[in-house]
């Protein structure tokens, strides 16, 4: 049952850049778009970090991955522009094997300390299935791993990697962490408003989801189901991680 004191959670004023580090070019329009068209429309600048190009997304709709990479980014910068979101970086891992190295997050430090987001958005590395349908990704694990390392130690901490300091890339702290996908998950961010948004930006994947005949009906029910944990209509799900309240 739900717990009719809990409120959906609003991102405070002062955290007016986002950051989004995922493995795959859809993988944000199936998670956490909702929240992204929400941030984007109440003035916030939102960034898509994506360690790979998609060059895997092999299925009924794309047999064949000849020339899927430039379709995959630009599907994602058209998804991208219906969310709101004004910039992608592309980190150009190969789709399917990549694994929690120093490299990557070396590259995802340098990417934090580039942007200075106040919030990053990732998965939860920890987090091997979903109910009895579902083995996680390895990418997607891989990738939640070194993001959340990067953010802590690395992106703020100087001595480690300091070879972004020749970049000019000072430390940086990130205040806080959404981490989508995490059971039990704490915070909800009510996208009532965004829900046909987060539905266009994964229709726009079309090499993915074909015409996407199923987007809206399993994205609403996703939504429902989180949207009840928080008396709204839909909502998507979070933990969250308040760094800055280890501030000295």
């Amino acid at each position: 049952m739900a717990d009719t004191k809990r409120k959906p959670h609003t991102l405070t004023s002062e955290f007016t850049r986002i950051l989004c580090i995922s493995a795959h070019p859809d993988d944000n329009e199936f998670t956490i778009a909702g929240s992204v068209g929400r941030w984007a429309r109440e003035g916030r600048d939102v960034v898509f970090c994506l360690v790979t190009t998609g060059g895997a997304g092999t299925n009924e709709h794309t047999p064949d991955n000849t020339g899927l990479l430039p379709i995959r980014e630009r599907e994602s910068w058209d998804a991208a522009k219906i969310l709101g979101v004004k910039d992608l970086v592309f980190l150009g891992y190969q789709d399917g094997v990549v694994e929690p190295t120093l490299a990557l997050r070396r590259d995802l430090t340098r990417v934090i300390r580039r942007v200075r987001p106040h919030v990053v958005v990732c998965g939860d590395p920890t987090m091997r299935w979903y109910g009895n349908e579902y083995l996680n990704h390895p990418d997607h694990r891989a990738v939640a791993s070194a993001a959340l390392d990067a953010v802590f130690p690395s992106s703020e901490t100087r001595v480690i990697f300091p070879e972004l300091l020749a970049e000019g890339l000072e430390p940086h702290k990130v205040k806080e962490v959404f981490i989508s996908g995490a059971i039990p998950p704490d915070t909800y961010i009510d996208i009532g408003d965004t829900l046909a948004l987060k539905c266009a930006a994964l229709k726009a994947h079309v090499s993915q989801v074909g015409k996407g005949e199923w987007v809206d009906d399993l994205l609403r029910a996703w939504a429902l189901r989180d949207g009840k944990e928080v008396g709204v209509d839909h909502a998507e799900a979070f933990k969250r991680m308040a760094l800055w309240r280890g501030d000295s």
